[in-house]
This record gives structure tokens, sequence and C-alpha cells, in this order.
């Protein structure tokens, strides 16, 4: 039986509360034994109101919460994340098998669009060759074919500040193409696009599944979003998964009582039904 893409196990977190420059003033449970399992390439969605836990949870997945108190395990294809709620010894060859993606892309603004996406060559490269860009003819074959896929190779010598929020972002999507990344944690990556734009990425993110096997975890306030374009559904409340089932399978009452006063804020194009 083929290893499970992302294995989630009893993971909580807690973080400290601080006021400014004082003591700590109390505790906040963002996660609370939450556990599931990626067995195949498919699309899920995280969704939940402000401060479910969506987007810690993705980001102990990448490995990029180190602070405050942690228990459980996290896996990608079978290489330890977290142990026992600790950074594991390899979680930088772990991390190879994931392609990160923010709200706000994170590219070079002052590099072109072709050496953005360039950049998910280092983990697999010389450190030297890849400081200096010497890329073999394959890699730069590589990164164009990339850009191509995701639609933005004629904007490649662009620098990526010159380009539009959506372009952006497909850059990102090409870094983690290039990278060869197994399974992509996007993290509200169309929050900052228009809906048209918007539908455009999500659009991407589900050809990037369909077509190249790849695993897409994505946190969206937009529940329309998240039922259109995900197979699977995490729902999350307090730190808890309260629904964890197919997209078509929410109903609107769970889905009110999810969210409760945020209801018609996580619709971007209809109301709840």
């Amino acid at each position: 039986m083929p290893q499970p893409l992302v294995e989630v196990s009893a993971v909580s977190k807690t973080y400290t509360i601080k006021a400014d420059g004082a003591k700590p003033r109390g505790t906040l449970k963002a996660l609370n034994n939450v556990s599931f399992t990626m067995d195949k390439p498919e699309r899920i969605a995280l969704i939940g109101p402000s401060g479910s836990g969506k987007s810690t949870l993705l980001r102990s997945i990448g490995g990029l919460l180190i602070d405050d108190a942690s228990s459980g395990d996290i896996k990608v294809m079978g290489q330890a994340i977290q142990s026992k709620g600790r950074l594991a010894g390899n979680v930088r060859q772990a991390r190879m098998n994931l392609g990160m993606i923010a709200q706000q892309f994170n590219l070079v603004g002052r590099l072109s669009l072709f050496t953005n996406a360039a950049l998910g060559h280092l983990g697999k490269v010389n450190g030297l060759r890849g400081f200096f860009g010497l890329w073999s003819k394959d890699e730069k074959m590589a990164v164009m074919r990339a850009l191509d896929h995701v639609g933005v190779a004629s904007k490649a010598n662009q620098r990526a500040n010159t380009l539009s929020g959506g372009q952006q972002q497909r850059g990102a999507i090409a870094r983690a193409i290039v990278q060869d990344a197994k399974v992509i944690l996007a993290d509200e990556p169309v929050a900052s696009l228009d809906p048209v734009t918007a539908r455009k990425v999500m659009e991407l993110l589900v050809k990037v599944n369909t077509e190249d096997k790849v695993g897409v975890i994505v946190t969206l306030h937009q529940v329309d979003y998240a039922k259109r374009y995900c197979d699977r559904i995490l729902a999350l409340k307090d730190g808890v998964i309260v629904y964890d089932g197919p997209a078509g399978g929410l109903s609107g009452d769970k889905l009110k009582d999810i969210y409760g006063e945020e209801i018609e804020d996580a619709y971007w194009e209809g109301a709840v039904s």
C-alpha cells in the first residue's frame, strides 16, 4: 500500500498570550488533538471562522512553527516534519516535498519571474551554483515548462514586482512545480486577489492536482470556493476538526453551526443555502 502523502497525528498547539512588553497573560489552544491523513493526491480545503486554527494547522504541516507548546506527529511522504511536538531533525529534507504558496506570493520583487521560479531548484543543486543562478540547460527548460504550464511563460523576463497579483501567484505555483513538490500548501492564496483572478488561480491549483498528481491543502475564507474547487473539506472550530468529508456533504445548517455570526462573510459570491 502506498505511503500517505500527509499524516497528522494528535497534533495540539498552544500559544502564550503576551501583552506588549509585559508578562504572559495566559494561553490559547489553537489546535486540540487534530488528526487526518491525505492518502492520495487530492484537494483539501481547510475552512473555519477566524481563530479556528486552520492557518496554524497548515503552518504546522509546513514545519514553520517552532515556538510555544506543541504535541503530536506530522509526516510528509513518510518523512517526519514534527515528532512528539518538536521539529524533526531532518525537517529540511522533508520540506523538499512541500511547495509553499502564501497570500502575499513570497516572490523576490527585484528578480525576474524566471529567477523566482528557478529557486525551486535550490534544494536539488549545489549551494554555490544555486546562489549564483548557474542553472543547467535542463534546469532552465524545466523552469520554462513550469511557467508555460501556469500560463505566464511570456512574463519570464519581467521583474516580479511589475506583475499583477494573479501573475505573481502563478509564478509561486510554477516555483512549486520546479521544486517537484508532492504536496502544495496554500495559505489564503486568493485573499489578495479580485474574484475573477481568484477563480483562475483556484482553477490552476485544480489543474496541477489533476494533471501533475500533486496534493493540495489550501486554507480558504470563501466557503463557496472550498466547495467548488476542492474534493474534501476539513472544517475547524476552536482548534478541533468538526467536519472531515466530501465538499458536497457539508450542509448549510452545519456551516451555520461552524461559523455562527461570521457565516455571511464566509461567502464570496453568494449567501449560504
